[in-house]
Formats: C-alpha cells, structure tokens, sequence
C-alpha cells in the first residue's frame, strides 16, 4: 500500500509539473502576442501612397496646438521634412481637389504638409495645412464636423512675393481667424490691414466678418526695368494713375519681352505686382509662363493701350480679391529735344 501511494504521488506531481509548464508556455506566448498586437495598433500609417486611409489616421497626422495659434510668412523659409508629407490622392479622399485647383490650377498637384490641429467646443477640427509648389506658397486652413465630414477651406496665409509686406496669421481661442499684414512704405511709413473670419458652418464656408484696409499707399512707386532698352515697338509704359503701370521693355531674346505690372484695385482694397519675361505668340499678344509658377499671364497690345489678362491662377503675386485683368493707355514718350547747330559769326 504504501510503496503504491508513493507511485500514485510521483504520478500526480509529474502531472502538476507538467500542467505548470504549460501554463507557463501558454502565458508566455499570450504576453507575446499581446505586445504583438499592441504594437500593430500602434503603428504610424503612412500617408505618402496612394492607398486609401482611414480618416481617424489622416486626422492624426496633424499634431494638436494651442489656442492662441500664429504663423508668419516667414515660417517657409525653413526646410519641410519630407517624412510627414501627406499624398495627393490620401489628401483629396478627404478635401475636395477643388480646393487645391482654386488655390493651384488644375492638375497642380503641390506638396502637402500638416502644419496642425485644434478642436473647438462643438466637436469641429480645424486643420492648418502647408502647400508648397515653385515660388507659391500657402498655408490653408480646412474645416471638418464632429462626423468627420469637411466642411470647408481657406487660404489662412499667402505669401506675396513682395519685399516691402510681411504677413502674420491667427486663430484665437473663439475660433476667429485674423490675417495680418503689414508693409513699409516708401517714403519710411508703415502701413497695417487686417481681415477677420469665422466659420459659417451652414453655409459651408469661412465668411469674412471685418476688414481693415491698408491705411497708406506708397508715396512713389518705383518701375525696376524702366531703364531697360525700349526699342521694340511695344516697348513702353501703359499708367492708369502713378500706382497702376504696366512697363514694358525689350527682352534679351528677339519674340519676347521684360514686363512690370503693379496695380492696386481700391474698390477691392487690393494690390498685385509681377515683373517677368513674356513670349509672343502671335503679331501683338504675348504670354507669360515660368517653371514653377502656375501663373499664366496674357498681354495684348495696340498702338494706343495694352490689355492684361490673368488665364491661370497669379494668386501668389496679387491679393485675394482681384485679377491680372484690364486695359491700360499707351503713356507718350517725351520728345527728345534735338540739338542745333548755332551759326557762328565770321568775323
């Protein structure tokens, strides 16, 4: 009995033994499988393909900032890390691509970055969003509801290309947008406008709530290639007033042109200004292109006046509120004073 008690011990503890072991292979290899799984839901999605994404992932590539939020134009002069660009095809899943062919031009397709987020009290996701094609430059701001569903956009900060203008945008903790800018004068005064909007979410879009124009215009303007050569025919100064010109001059190739154009639309409290190189395309129309700006630019000339035309979205060389477009009169050129020869007395 007794020697068959010890057999029956050995027996059930080589079975516990065997039980234990296998608990623990089982809770090691669920521990395993857990840091498995955790560290795949983890795992950063990446948005530079074109495969479709879910829009939680996209949202999340935005890093949330703080109210107030602030940029200035001069945020682009640093380089962009190319790891967080956002693709094309996973940005349109979720803004419509009109709003980049409004910004850009159809089939522009500019590099996408997030910038950041914030959400307001109403469950609504403001996102701040950098494009960057050629020399234009923008900083959006898009808007999606408490279901994720885009509401609307708009450019947040435009860069000018003007030298004398600094540009300052803002969102404050009630979720108002303001644009700022400033521009130094000529004549050493400084001159400050400012735009504010706020979110219509009925009518799906940012509604402009107050404007504040720039206080003082330039003193002079000052033409860049006004002593440039002016034989060809066309070759001439088209003025409205002393801050509407188009100058033109001969270009360094024989079929095109060097142009100026600045003008300044009060209705619209708006200025643009582009200094470029134009072909001919036909005997009096020249256009102009340059790689890296989506700007395409029409010029029409008679003996009397030239014509601009704005084809192909100039936005980054003119406000918001107004086009390249109008017709402007041939100024007349001071006649030279000849000089004569004065008879002399003989003596």
């Amino acid at each position: 009995m007794k020697a068959g008690a010890n057999e029956l011990y050995s027996v059930s503890h080589f079975a516990y033994m065997r039980l234990q072991k296998l608990c623990m292979k089982s809770a090691f290899f669920l521990f395993i499988l857990l840091v498995c799984l955790s560290g795949c839901k983890g795992k950063k999605v990446s948005l530079t393909g074109n495969e479709p994404v879910e829009i939680s992932d996209f949202l999340d590539s935005f890093a949330p900032v703080k109210l107030p939020f602030q940029v200035a134009d001069s945020s682009f002069s640093r380089r962009e890390n190319d790891s967080l660009l956002i693709g094309y095809k996973v940005f349109t899943q979720f803004v419509p691509d009109s709003v980049l062919a409004k910004e850009f031009g159809k089939g522009i397709h500019p590099k996408i970055y997030p910038v950041g987020k914030v959400v307001s009290d109403k469950k609504e996701t403001y996102l701040f969003i950098k494009l960057i094609h050629g020399n234009k430059k923008i900083i959006d701001v898009a808007c999606f509801d408490k279901k994720n569903q885009f509401i609307a956009a708009m450019p947040f900060l435009q860069t000018d290309q003007l030298a004398a203008t600094a540009q300052v945008s803002s969102m404050d903790k009630n979720f108002t947008l303001f644009k700022n800018i400033t521009r130094k004068n000529p004549n050493g005064s400084v001159s400050e406008g400012k735009d504010v909007y706020v979110l219509n979410a009925d009518g799906k879009n940012f509604m402009l709530i107050m404007t504040d124009a720039l206080d003082a215009k330039p003193a002079e303007l000052i033409n860049p290639i006004d002593t440039l050569p002016r034989k060809n025919k066309f070759s001439a100064d088209y003025v409205k007033n002393k801050t509407n010109l188009i100058s033109v001059r001969d270009g360094l190739r024989p079929g095109r042109i060097i142009f100026f154009i600045h003008f300044e639309d009060t209705k619209a409290d708006c200025t643009g200004e582009l200094k470029g190189e134009a072909s001919f395309v036909s005997a009096n129309k020249a256009v102009y292109r340059s790689a890296g700006d989506p700007c395409v630019l029409e010029l029409t000339f008679t003996s009397s006046a030239a014509t601009m035309k704005e084809l192909e979205g100039c936005g980054s060389h003119r406000g918001l509120r107004c086009l390249f477009n109008g017709t402007f009169p041939r100024k007349k050129e001071a006649k030279k004073k000849q000089l004569t020869k004065k008879s002399t007395l003989h003596k």
